[in-house]
């Protein structure tokens, strides 16, 4: 026996004998820089280098995909569109993802909107100052005395709050009076989150702004937690200036509006951004429905702790939110890392 040969078990165990792939498999496919030489390198050529890349850029590159395939659907009887419901965090309104949103309203290429009360009133703060590049490392208790507010590794001054304040009381202060002019009346005015961000929307009257397009546009904006945040400051300081009257605002009519636009659609797609309530209130909505036809989920969080932001989305396929063999993708990436480049490869392809 050679001495200097591995022993035939050792062999056998690591070298297990391969079946044939599958006739058609897709072999990884790399990018190479070299073939773009003299020329611009395209959003689509990267496309089209990622896409069997593996990993997450396969992912990311899957759920442009399936949006363009939300976007080109047609029904045959009647050619309406998919219903996209696209859903974000509160954070990413912060960040400079705020304009692709706003791009996306302007242009008419979501049909309703999910998100928080940051995912609001940030968008409003920051047509009335800016928002600064800080480090997520900052000292909490240095920014703390100098009213500086930070977000992850943004700043947010103290000072645009109080802007925010000055310009949203006296709109508070008249929608009070319009509620309470209509009492008893056959047009009795019951305010709902999205009639208050329509009705915000209208009277910042900034183009910079998400809700400003979204009345332009009567695209209906949903926020079944609008008190949590500095629009729920507001709404509570304002209850002590005008008691014992106080804004009343309907959830249930809201929830009425969501899940009857989710009813009534020929086919529903999800885009969300994050997990929390944006997630949960746009799959519930298309539970009504018996599930989404397609779906793209964009977010870092894991399922181990059984959390719905987290969870994948064959999960929702088991509550009815998703369709079975629906068209769906989670993208285990943070948002403002990979959203522009989706975007780039879908909405705003055709519009250059």
């Amino acid at each position: 026996m050679d001495s200097h040969a591995p022993p035939s078990a050792a062999t056998e165990a690591v070298l297990v004998k391969s079946v044939e792939m599958p006739e058609g498999s897709q072999k990884v496919e790399e990018l190479d820089f070299n073939k773009f030489k003299g020329r611009p390198i395209t959003v689509d050529d990267l496309f089209q280098g990622m896409k069997h890349m593996g990993f997450q850029a396969s992912s990311m590159c899957e759920a442009v995909r399936i949006i363009n395939e939300m976007r080109a659907w047609r029904d045959p009887e009647s050619g309406d569109k998919t219903t996209i419901f696209l859903g974000y965090t509160s954070n990413m309104i912060s960040s400079g993802l705020r304009g692709v949103f706003r791009y996306l309203v302007q242009h008419n290429h979501v049909s309703a909107i999910v998100t928080t009360a940051g995912g609001i009133e940030e968008d409003f703060i920051k047509c009335l100052g800016d928002t600064y590049m800080s480090s997520f490392s900052a000292s909490g208790a240095e920014l703390r005395s100098k009213g500086l507010n930070r977000i992850g590794n943004l700043v947010v001054p103290n000072s645009n709050y109080c802007a925010f304040e000055d310009w949203i009381v006296p709109i508070l202060d008249k929608m009070l009076e319009e509620q309470e002019a209509s009492r008893g009346t056959d047009d009795e005015l019951h305010w709902t989150p999205s009639k208050v961000i329509h009705r915000l929307g209208k009277e910042i009257n900034d183009e910079r702004s998400v809700y400003y397009w979204a009345y332009k546009n009567n695209i209906p904006v949903f926020c079944p937690a609008l008190t949590d945040g500095s629009l729920g400051d507001m709404l509570y300081f304002h209850t002590f200036k005008t008691s014992p009257r106080h804004l009343r605002v309907d959830i249930v009519e809201d929830i009425r509006k969501i899940n009857t636009l989710a009813v009534r659609a020929k086919r529903a797609g999800m885009i969300i951004l994050g997990g929390g309530v944006v997630k949960h209130h746009i799959a519930n909505a298309c539970l009504m429905r018996n599930g989404a036809e397609s779906a793209v989920y964009i977010n870092t969080g894991q399922e181990f702790d059984g959390s719905d932001a987290g969870a994948r989305p064959d999960e929702a396929v088991s509550w009815g939110k998703i369709k079975a063999g629906a068209d769906a993708v989670k993208v285990y990436v943070e948002a403002t890392t990979c959203f522009p480049f989706i975007v780039a490869n879908t909405f705003a392809k055709d519009d250059q």
